[in-house]
């Protein structure tokens, strides 16, 4: 069992992560945010993930795909990866897990392996 700030400094402790941040998809307000790295606001980059969290469930409805549970979204920069997980534990309905990864220094399929047991360790 987790709290949101253990969650966080677990999620940092990702190879390559440079912020996190347990978001509220419908305010798009920050609950916790944790890291730095030059030229990233985490809470603004956190609120403006929440339009790409609304985005991809109005693409997954329209497909007719709403009954898939939506695992991740994917953002890939030239130098760094954005990571999404909806947390859909209970407690985390409408919440999302966002990570900021260093491209060169991530692993990609670790550090969703690793949110992904974040996930089922929070507690909300």
């Amino acid at each position: 069992m987790s709290s949101i700030e253990a969650a966080l400094k677990d999620a940092l402790t990702i190879d390559g992560a440079l912020g996190a941040a347990i978001v509220d998809a419908e305010s798009g307000m920050a609950l916790g945010t944790l890291g730095a790295a030059p030229g990233l606001d985490l809470s603004l980059a956190a609120a403006g993930s929440t339009d790409i969290v609304r985005a991809t469930h109005r693409c997954l409805d329209l497909l007719g795909l709403h009954d898939q549970g939506l695992e991740d979204t994917l953002t890939t920069l030239t130098s760094q990866y954005h990571l999404i997980r909806p947390l859909t534990r209970p407690g985390g309905h409408g919440l999302f897990l966002y990570l900021v990864l260093d491209r060169a220094r991530a692993n990609l399929a670790m550090a969703r392996h690793h949110t992904r047991r974040i996930e089922s360790e929070l507690e909300m």
